[in-house]
């Protein structure tokens, strides 16, 4: 059982839809500890004030955990607010940035659910009632939509991210959240129920392995048509190249042993990139982002979510990051079975040893998406996967 976090602490930063700061409202805290995490924070300054708040982006926080802690947020107001608020003399949080994402900025979200309204109404499905804010973060902001038809969501997030909406437009829509509309990085979907599948039994696990392996199974021999959707670029030549690109950038700041690993661990991977393609399992779709929670399951389906790392490489990058909790039993259950598919459907091919000759691959892999993260997002936003690059290239270098 997980340990109970405490609460955050939070501050909001006032500003109107022009930018100019207002004054910040008293401290509060809410409950729910990750800092992404909005709804709680919007309701209670309605609670509190009879206020009515848009949360744009993260300003400071006094911890890098990315939970719980004193945490200053800039929210938009429509018009100044009826409530006493403290001055605000650093007025450099709110200077401008070229990386800010469009809903981090004043007048962004309300950008965002205008299309989103638009495309409800062309759909005959009007919104008809407030927009509830779930989420803001730099990779994506949530928003929680009531319908005449029930509800739905929009999702809008960075353009390296943009290719989801096509991705969910062209797979396969039985394992897919359903798909409204889509328009470069914004995205609307209607809500899928269930839960996600964090803890679930072995019995389920390995539906999950074979809902995955169905679809990239269909996309054997047809990388040129995904690589033309926008994902990422996972396979060897260029998955290679971003990752000594990494180890580079990331190797003053490493241990000089784990550095000393890494250096052979990319000098190696010509090699072990030949050795794997060797083992026979053939370049296709990879999720990029593959575990238990990015599955909604209730009594009637699963549906797979969360597309916006998505790509072009070798399916079992998707191991890693699927087994990475599992209990050893369970581990045994999926590993074995997950197996057995690339046997049954390449007959001749090798998925375990090709698993193990990836795992350090994998983990490159997730250190140099990290990387690309903090280089596509601004300063205060970075506080959320600033020590990741690092923490996983030193997984890279242990794993034999």
């Amino acid at each position: 059982m997980l340990p109970t976090l405490p609460p955050r602490h939070v501050t909001l930063l006032l500003c109107d839809g022009t930018g100019s700061v207002l004054g910040s409202l008293p401290p509060f805290d809410v409950a729910v500890p990750w800092w992404q995490e909005v709804s709680e924070v919007v309701s209670t300054a309605r609670d509190l004030h009879r206020l009515d708040v848009t949360v744009l982006r993260l300003l400071s926080t006094n911890t890098p955990s990315s939970s719980s802690g004193d945490v200053t947020y800039l929210a938009e107001v429509a018009a100044p607010p009826d409530v006493a608020l403290h001055p605000w003399t650093d007025l450099t949080t709110t200077d401008d940035h070229p990386l800010r994402q469009s809903w981090a900025r004043p007048g962004g979200p309300a950008a965002d659910l205008a299309w989103a309204d638009a495309a409800l109404i062309e759909q005959g499905t009007p919104r008809a009632g407030a927009a509830v804010q779930m989420r803001t973060w730099n990779l994506s902001s949530l928003w929680r939509l009531p319908t005449t038809s029930g509800w739905a969501w929009l999702k809008v997030v960075p353009p390296f991210f943009a290719h989801e909406g096509r991705m969910l437009a062209t797979l396969d829509p039985t394992v897919l959240p359903p798909l409204i509309a889509h328009d470069g990085p914004r995205v609307l979907l209607k809500e899928v129920n269930g839960e996600d599948q964090y803890g679930a039994p072995p019995e389920l696990l390995v539906r999950m392995v074979d809902l995955l392996v169905a679809l990239q199974l269909e996309w054997i021999g047809r990388t040129d048509e995904l690589r033309a959707l926008g994902g990422a670029d996972w396979r060897a030549p260029a998955l290679g190249a971003l990752a000594a690109r990494t180890v580079e950038r990331s190797a003053p700041a490493l241990e000089v042993g784990v550095a000393r690993q890494l250096e052979s661990l990319i000098g190696s991977l010509p090699q072990r990139f030949a050795d794997i393609a060797s083992c026979g399992v053939p370049e296709t779709l990879v999720h990029g982002d593959f575990h238990p929670g990015n599955v909604i399951r209730d009594e009637h389906r699963m549906v797979l979510i969360d597309w916006g790392d998505s790509g072009v490489g070798h399916p079992l990058l998707d191991h890693a990051a699927f087994v990475e909790r599992l209990s050893p039993a369970d581990l045994t259950t999926v590993v074995d079975h997950w197996s057995a598919l690339w046997r049954q459907t390449v007959p001749g091919c090798d998925p375990d040893r090709a698993r193990e000759l990836l795992a350090p691959v994998a983990a490159l892999q997730r250190a140099a998406m990290y990387q690309m993260f903090l280089d596509n997002i601004e300063p205060s936003e970075r506080v959320y996967h600033a020590a990741d690059p690092a923490e996983w290239l030193a997984r890279a270098a242990t794993i034999e």
